[in-house]
């Protein structure tokens, strides 16, 4: 029976799972730019949690673009470019695999 299952599973699903993917990345680190305008959240256990989640799981990816890229800007004012570099790569590598499963 589960050998019926994974044949049933076809190029096209796995690109869509690829997609919803990256997707939801996505989604994580919007979250995590938009957190770091806020300059003081309230402690909730539960909240400190999520944005633990948020943190612990966009960080070593944007890490990696933040050692190429630092933020740019003086005075205190500075802006973060990783997240943006970080997003473009994501989106390229999505179409290279996506299309490499379809072919």
């Amino acid at each position: 029976m589960t050998r019926s299952v994974l044949l049933a599973i076809g190029k096209a699903d796995i690109a869509d799972y690829v997609q919803a993917l990256v997707i939801v990345y996505i989604v994580l680190i919007f979250i995590r730019v938009l957190l770091s305008w806020i300059p003081r959240i309230p402690y909730h256990p539960v909240l400190r949690r999520v944005l633990d989640f948020v943190h612990q799981t966009t960080d070593p990816y944007l890490n990696l673009f933040r050692r190429l890229l630092p933020p740019m800007g003086a005075g205190g004012m500075s802006i973060d470019l990783s997240p943006i570099v970080g997003v473009i790569v994501l989106l390229v590598l999505e179409a290279i695999i996506v299309g490499a499963i379809l072919e």
